[in-house]
């Protein structure tokens, strides 16, 4: 015996519409940007577009325990569970800053099982630097 399946209507404005079927994403970016004080992870869709975010203090850690290794690792794991979530299998990763939860994010990333299709370091690096100031005359 087979059971029929009916497709779902929604209702808009006394007008009945077909729901969409969700789309099959595959591959997003995460732009990881680690500071001194604070981490902060971006998954971005492939133009651009915020999907989600997390950053250490988001997770819970406050003050002077934002910037250690073990706060940023968390918001990335945070971030994995939701790309895999929402779809993503695949993964760009973009790395920006000195901070000390850079590495530390990175790992976040691979152990959330998303495989990682290219990584890139954006830190902006002087090449020659601002022009030395002047000895003043006596």
């Amino acid at each position: 015996m087979c059971l029929k399946v009916k497709k779902k209507k929604v209702k808009k404005n006394n007008k009945i519409q077909k729901r969409n079927k969700l789309k099959v994403r595959t591959i997003a970016h995460i732009h990881i940007f680690s500071s001194h004080n604070n981490t902060i992870i971006t998954l971005t869709s492939k133009i651009g577009d915020t999907i989600s975010w997390a950053t250490s203090s988001s997770i819970g850690f406050k003050g002077c325990k934002k910037s250690i290794h073990y706060a940023s690792q968390n918001a990335s794991e945070k971030i994995g569970r939701t790309a895999l979530n929402l779809g993503f299998k695949n993964v760009n990763l973009y790395i920006k800053g000195f901070g000390f939860g850079r590495d530390y994010a990175l790992r976040g990333v691979f152990n959330s099982g998303i495989k990682v299709l290219s990584m890139h370091d954006i830190t902006p690096i002087p090449h020659n630097g601002c022009k030395i100031k002047k000895i003043r005359r006596k």
